[in-house]
């Protein structure tokens, strides 16, 4: 169980993190490929309890997690630094979520595209007027590939979060230096 030891920082607020998964634009997915550690940050949408992202279905992406299929998915936002007269002191204002599990390929291309349609409304909104289908997604096929799009999603088995959020007067202003 991955447990936060400095408690302090622990968030335990559910619709905080709830509300931080949904609006957070970037996600670092953690694989293991062979002995070495392998991170992408990817685009994500946070839907049913679940991180889904998607990707080409040939590279090292896909050929790690076909292989190890545990996963740590990491979202974080920083907010700036935190000044105190003590520079040991000094920190950094973030709130951050890990989550633990094993990324599954969705076979169902209804739920794939379903998963794609709320990647578009969330990072291209209103841009297509036209909703994706499965039929769409089992006919199409990448110009890099030849194959169709891999849609992953993550349940977690584990979850942690972190927050460091102080008020704004507390804060480096760079742009009054």
């Amino acid at each position: 169980m991955n447990q936060i030891r400095y408690t302090q920082r622990n968030c335990q607020d559910q619709g905080k993190i709830e509300a931080f998964l949904l609006r957070a634009r970037t996600g670092v997915l953690g694989m293991v490929s062979e002995d070495l550690p392998y991170t992408l940050p990817v685009n994500y949408v946070w839907h049913g309890g679940s991180i889904y992202f998607h990707g080409l279905s040939s590279g090292k992406k896909e050929t790690i997690l076909s292989q190890k299929p545990s996963v740590c998915f990491t979202v974080y936002e920083e907010y700036g630094t935190v000044t105190d007269p003590v520079p040991c002191h000094a920190d950094t204002s973030y709130l951050s979520v890990m989550l633990f599990g094993e990324a599954e390929k969705v076979a169902d291309s209804e739920e794939a595209a379903a998963v794609l349609q709320k990647l578009l409304g969330k990072y291209m909104p209103g841009y297509y007027s036209q909703p994706l289908t499965g039929t769409f997604i089992n006919k199409y096929r990448s110009s890099l590939d030849g194959n169709a799009v891999s849609v992953y999603r993550v349940t977690p088995q584990e979850m942690t979060a972190k927050e460091n959020l102080v008020e704004c007067g507390k804060l480096l202003n760079l742009e009054t230096r």
